[in-house]
């Protein structure tokens, strides 16, 4: 009996390939403990950041360590996807667990914040596999029906990361030392053990049997692609500090241009073999999807953007507290995510939950425009949930479209092309509305400042002796450093007021262009194609097409 045929065992499956619940929760838990790495990686270095910036004396050059993350991140996505294709997906699974902990390991020791710059490059390279790998084993080892029931899992390790993360690395930041070993320092040591464990389950229990693709590896693809999209990505981080229109910019953006319209020709001579094959374009389905993707990449990363910033500069709530001030988001998200597997599980549609989605998650976000300094945060919190829900029905749903159109052999590329596109949009998203959040919010403070000399309590403040330095570097709202809004906790209430007027001003016209970007979405979304759900999982597709295949006669 062939390898294929026996992949499965002791369960005795209906079907050849089949693997049932309990195995798929065995595999279903390495996979998680990989995910949860990436997760929380995202979300533990929001609250650290600062304290290790201090500690290493780089706080004018810590966005690079950020932007070589991301910039590794993205480019070794499809990469990944690729070669899991061609190689199987348990080794270059656990090869992403590995170069992910080396990185942790490198940056747990960094001296300097170039060190860890390049450190989080390293860490980059593995986090790129770790989350769309873990999407493509899912779908080698499910059905297409019942996908979504295990995907919910997913939801919950990013529900859990999105809390725990925050308050992690706020913990390991204030403490001095932790075990003899300098506290910011764990925000990173604190991966290997989880790297490791991750390293032996996986080695154990993904044992998902994989036909060899005999491809040549597409290094110019890759070489292509990193030309166009590293500069991209670096103007896209570092475009408003540098300026827009300055040489340095349209160097990038030109330099950008030539290796993305090298990229295309590339990947059209390789044909099959190329890195994001041209022809999987010539599918509707994954076409518009990426797209949608796109777009709610740049929708979604603006209001995960926007609303920290509201929670910590107009609220002043801590980075700790505004990480459990978004359980409702978190909330939202599992909950839909969950709710609507089990409703796909039962009936094979889907193509209703990523409409109520967008528009959820659209609705939400011009909700969100009209937040003030005033506004309960019990009210922000509701949205937080509408926002969650919408968030929820979406995502597993949009991968769900791609993976049911996708060839078996391609299931690697198309699962890792979400993903991608998602990603990048994320990252035009930050920068465009970052960009807009701090070309409005010195205008809109200093209008609240004209508003407030009218207001008896502005007044009484600014006349206040003991506010004398701080009226003097306000007037008229010049004079602010807004590189730094921590001043603002020791600031008379009155006087702080028209800054926070000016912010939360601003953020309601960031949240008001993502709502705008949101509802292309919406109308997108109704052109995808609902494709019928097969009841087999590509493990059962290649055994029966093993146990068909003729038998050679010699």
């Amino acid at each position: 009996m062939s390898d294929q045929a026996t992949a499965a065992t002791g369960a005795a499956p209906e079907r050849a390939g089949a693997l049932s619940h309990r195995q798929i929760l065995t595999i279903l838990s390495g996979l998680m403990l990989g995910m949860f790495l990436a997760a929380l990686d995202q979300t533990i270095m929001g609250s650290a950041m600062r304290t290790i910036a201090d500690q290493l004396h780089g706080q004018t050059i810590q966005a690079w360590a950020t932007t070589a993350y991301l910039i590794t991140a993205t480019i070794s996505t499809p990469l990944y996807g690729k070669l899991s294709d061609i190689f199987g997906r348990k080794p270059m699974y656990l090869t992403a667990i590995s170069v992910f902990l080396a990185g942790s390991l490198l940056s747990g020791i960094a001296t300097s914040m170039y060190e860890l710059a390049a450190f989080r490059a390293v860490q980059g390279l593995g986090a790129g596999g770790l989350m769309s790998l873990a999407l493509a084993i899912i779908a080698d080892i499910t059905t297409p029906r019942e996908r979504s029931r295990y995907t919910g899992y997913f939801m919950g390790v990013w529900g859990l990361s999105s809390v725990a993360g925050p308050l992690i690395g706020g913990l390991f930041a204030g403490l001095d030392t932790f075990a003899g070993i300098t506290g910011w320092r764990w925000v990173f040591l604190l991966n290997v053990p989880i790297a490791l464990l991750a390293l032996v389950v996986v080695s154990r229990v993904l044992n998902v049997p994989h036909v060899k693709v005999r491809q040549r590896i597409d290094f110019w693809g890759a070489g292509t692609l990193t030309l166009g999209l590293v500069p991209l990505l670096i103007v896209a981080e570092q475009g408003r500090e540098w300026g827009w229109g300055s040489t340095a910019s349209i160097a990038m953006f030109v330099t950008g241009f030539v290796g993305l319209v090298a990229f295309v020709f590339v990947e059209r001579w390789m044909g099959d073999a190329a890195l994001l094959p041209m022809r999987m374009f010539r599918r509707p389905v994954f076409s518009l999807v990426n797209v949608i993707n796109f777009i709610m990449g740049i929708g979604m990363f603006g209001m995960m953007m926007s609303l920290p910033l509201y929670l910590q500069i107009v609220k002043g709530a801590t980075p700790t507290e505004s990480g459990l001030m978004s359980l409702p988001m978190v909330l939202g998200i599992m909950v839909s995510a969950m709710s609507s597997g089990r409703f796909t599980s039962k009936t094979g549609r889907y193509k209703i939950f990523p409409i109520l989605g967008t528009g959820a998650t659209a609705v939400a976000l011009f909700l969100f425009a009209q937040i003030t300094v005033d506004t309960a945060l019990w009210q922000t919190m509701l949205v937080m949930l509408l926002a969650g829900a919408g968030l929820g029905l979406c995502m597993q749903s949009l991968l769900l479209a791609i993976q049911a159109e996708a060839p078996v052999q391609d299931m690697g590329v198309a699962t890792s092309s979400a993903t991608f596109f998602r990603s990048i949009g994320g990252t035009v998203g930050t920068a465009v509305f970052l960009s807009i959040l701090f070309g409005v919010v010195a205008d809109r403070i200093a209008s609240a400042f004209a508003s407030a000399r009218t207001d008896p309590a502005f007044i009484a403040a600014l006349q206040n002796p003991a506010n004398a330095g701080a009226a003097q570097g306000l007037q008229g709202g010049g004079g602010l450093d807004l590189n730094n809004t921590e001043f603002l906790n020791h600031m008379d209430p009155a006087l702080a007021r028209p800054i926070l007027q000016g912010f939360a001003s601003s953020l309601d016209t960031v949240f008001m262009v993502g709502g705008i970007v949101m509802l292309v979405a919406f109308a997108l979304v109704w052109f995808v194609k609902e494709i019928p759900l097969s009841n087999k999982s590509r493990v059962q597709q290649q055994a029966e097409e093993a146990a068909a295949a003729p038998v050679a006669v010699h």
